[in-house]
């Protein structure tokens, strides 16, 4: 059964970092509204079958597996050409992957920010240059890149985190103007804290570092960063990007759109 209030049914889209976390909300987001889903990222392979199995029977839409690394340019455009050929197109893409790598600029290791700027802003310029052309000759297509907070502000210790994202706000901004034109929009989605298997790790082994309580950690993250007092959902950043993906939005194109429970507003 497909979502009442945004129908996808017919597009094709690739989501990124996809089995697990915010990329996998998003891609059951984009099935339940009729999409025809992509995978991407690292994982068991029985777990991605499984995944992909899941989604495929209960939401009625193809699923197929992209195995690209995105850290490699070559890998990326052939699993778009591998989507595209499954699909026939890629009418939606989401760029949502991402790494993390913490330390001050002195003791940031080379091999660190190379890799954290290759994941998180080369792969969303390469993704983008392969599938624009085919939204462009159609007249229609959709990009939205997940481009945290972090786009927006700074943070200690995650220079390259920070760089990369602050570059990916910048690119959204180029790409929504170079295509305003072409029935392309292209957005940046950047939320803050979200509530999920990631965060929840860094909790706990903060909380086991500190000798405190899981519940003291997540307050103090959250009285620090979020007004809301509360962490975002992985669903309520997968219905935005559904939106945005919607003909309901096609007037919106080179925002950077916060999700971050006030995060960016102090």
């Amino acid at each position: 059964m497909t979502d009442e209030l945004i129908n996808l049914r017919g597009r094709s889209a690739l989501v990124t970092g996809s089995t697990s976390g915010i990329g996998l909300a998003i891609a059951h987001k984009l099935a339940a509204c009729g999409c025809n889903i992509g995978i991407n990222g690292f994982g068991d392979p029985q777990e991605i079958r499984r995944l992909l199995s899941n989604i495929q029977e209960r939401l009625e839409v193809e699923v197929v597996y992209c195995a690209a690394d995105l850290r490699n340019p070559v890998s990326i455009y052939e699993g778009i050409e591998f989507v595209a050929d499954k699909f026939g197109d890629i009418d939606i893409l989401v760029n949502n992957a991402g790494i993390q790598h913490v330390a001050p600029v002195e003791n940031f290791p080379d091999e660190k920010w190379e890799e954290v700027l290759a994941v998180n802003l080369s792969a969303v310029f390469h993704t983008s240059k392969a599938v624009i052309p085919g939204m462009t000759e159609n007249g229609w297509g959709r990009i939205v890149n997940i481009a945290s907070v972090h786009g927006l502000v700074g943070s200690e210790n995650k220079s390259a985190y920070v760089a990369a994202k602050h570059g990916v706000v910048g690119f959204t901004k180029v790409v929504a103007l170079e295509n305003a034109r072409n029935g392309l929009t292209c957005n940046a989605v950047c939320p803050g804290y979200i509530d999920t298997e990631l965060i929840r790790e860094q909790i706990r082994n903060t909380a086991d570092k500190q000798g405190i309580s899981i519940e003291s950690v997540a307050a103090e993250m959250l009285s620090d960063k979020h007004p809301s007092g509360r962490f975002v959902g992985a669903a309520e950043v997968a219905s935005l990007v559904a939106y945005l993906c919607s003909d309901v939005a096609a007037g919106i194109t080179g925002s950077a759109i916060s999700i971050d429970g006030g995060w960016s507003a102090q």
